[in-house]
């Protein structure tokens, strides 16, 4: 008897709104997760994308391979950088209007300092942007990560 093919729909919303969604899945016996991220035409809140990813990576079922082969469309720098950052050894190629990664998935506890890292380093990038370069002495912690701490309250 085989193993059942694992699938998963994931989807990030903003109200009502779909603004984000990826579709895995996990052939049995292969140790490699195929995904397949896209999101929504127009304006996209920063870090959507990135959540997106995290999603994906997140599953038990992703973290129990080796391997990730995703697609997703060729512009999509926010996806690809997060991508990048939560993987190891990933080659990208070009394939009509998607970007195709190659990438061996890291072993958890890697794969939570990466994720620790790459997340601070989105929140000052993004307070940054937001409020200007002296709004680093006002981050908190908070359950949720990292807030300004004029939310914190």
């Amino acid at each position: 008897m085989t193993d059942p093919v694992a699938h998963h729909h994931l989807e990030i919303k903003e109200g009502e709104r779909t603004v984000a969604a990826a579709d895995v899945t996990i052939p049995p016996e292969t140790g490699t997760a195929q995904a397949s991220l896209r999101a929504a035409p127009g304006h996209i809140p920063p870090g959507c994308r990135a959540s997106l990813v995290d999603a994906v990576m997140d599953l038990p079922d992703v973290q129990g391979t080796a391997h990730l082969e995703a697609a997703l469309p060729i512009g999509d720098s926010e996806t690809l950088e997060r991508l990048r950052e939560r993987s190891e050894n990933a080659s990208t190629r070009a394939a009509g209007a998607s970007a195709l990664l190659d990438a061996d998935i890291p072993d958890p506890p890697a794969a939570d300092l990466r994720r620790a890292q790459s997340r601070a380093s989105f929140l000052i990038s993004l307070s940054t942007r937001l409020r200007g370069p002296n709004t680093l002495n006002a981050l908190t912690p908070r359950s949720s990560g990292l807030v300004p701490a004029s939310s914190a309250r």
